[in-house]
């Protein structure tokens, strides 16, 4: 598993760089300012996430239980509901879609709950 959070993480990290970079060069003068608003928002959160995936594929080896796995999991979930929500809405302008970002954030909050957990739980070094 941990191999499999190191690669998302670095590929999703490049893929937020790259998301990033659209909104600013590409969308920008193209869609309303508050649904390029809410597009770099979710290549922010997508990048800090990215992060959060490595942390996981660092930890999981590390931790009992499947708490790492389950933060990795849940990390993967929230990026592709809040920012993928958010990229969609900015992209298509339908507003309905905002209804999938707050799972996505709920994914985030609890992905950072179960990291915490499984680092608290980890055998000291």
């Amino acid at each position: 598993m941990e191999r499999l959070f190191l690669a998302a993480g670095a590929f999703s990290g490049a893929l937020a760089v790259a998301a990033g970079a659209f909104g600013a060069h590409a969308l920008r003068g193209r869609v309303a300012p508050d649904l390029l608003a809410a597009y770099q928002t979710g290549a922010q959160y997508q990048a800090i996430h990215a992060l959060a995936l490595l942390a996981c594929g660092l930890v999981v080896p590390r931790a009992p239980g499947l708490l790492a796995t389950a933060a990795g999991w849940l990390f993967l979930a929230g990026t592709l509901l809040f920012s993928g929500s958010l990229y969609a809405l900015a992209l298509s302008g339908e507003r309905a879609l905002g209804a999938v970002t707050p799972l996505g954030g709920v994914a985030f909050i609890a992905g950072w709950l179960a990291l915490f957990a499984a680092a608290l739980t980890a055998p000291a070094r």
